[in-house]
């Protein structure tokens, strides 16, 4: 399906005349992730997103990275009672907070991974291998909601104290930082990622 002014032809959960959602599966999506602070962003994204669509977290990011100090898990980490009242009263974010609550958790969580493994981005790789699964998808309805992979993966996060990261929400951080390319086949991205 090809959205836009754009000839290309997109995964067809793209909507149509959205330019930040476009430039987010343009430039994005799909493309894999080693950079621990990215994958954080997209970790506290993701978990923000959690029963909300993800064009509400998408155009709701830069009060994130304003709010989460550019997405420095050290920084969220030490994050007190008096950042949390702060988040809780920000209108820029979700104001859940659980879901603040979670961020701040998983950034103390992400840190003690780092520790151990030298990077986050080498101890989520290892779930798939270190290199990414290659779905072939056509359609709307050949995307599941979770795969075995993610399952395994929050499981391990949640072992590991990690809230707010369910295997769905763990899939769709799969998918956002390319540790699985699920692009559609005809999509212009499918090829190039």
């Amino acid at each position: 399906m090809s959205h836009g002014n754009s000839k290309k032809v997109r995964c067809p959960w793209v909507p149509m005349g959205d330019a930040l959602y476009t430039a987010y599966h343009d430039n994005e999506w799909g493309i894999p992730v080693h950079n621990d602070r990215k994958i954080f962003e997209f970790l506290v994204l993701e978990s923000a997103q959690a029963g909300l669509s993800w064009r509400t977290i998408l155009y709701k990011r830069k009060n994130y990275r304003k709010a989460f100090a550019n997405f420095d898990p050290q920084k969220v980490a030490r994050f007190t009672k008096r950042h949390l009242r702060r988040l809780l009263k920000n209108a820029g974010i979700i104001r859940n907070r659980l879901k603040i609550e979670a961020a701040i958790n998983n950034a103390q969580c992400f840190i003690e991974i780092k520790k151990e493994f030298g990077t986050f981005a080498a101890y989520v790789w290892q779930f798939v291998g270190n290199k990414p699964i290659i779905h072939k998808f056509r359609n709307l309805k050949d995307y599941p909601t979770k795969i075995t992979k993610a399952k395994a993966l929050s499981e391990d996060m949640k072992k590991r104290g990690f809230k707010f990261l369910g295997p769905t929400i763990i899939y769709a951080h799969m998918q956002a930082t390319g540790m699985v390319n699920d692009h559609a086949m005809s999509c212009f991205r499918y090829k190039e990622v």
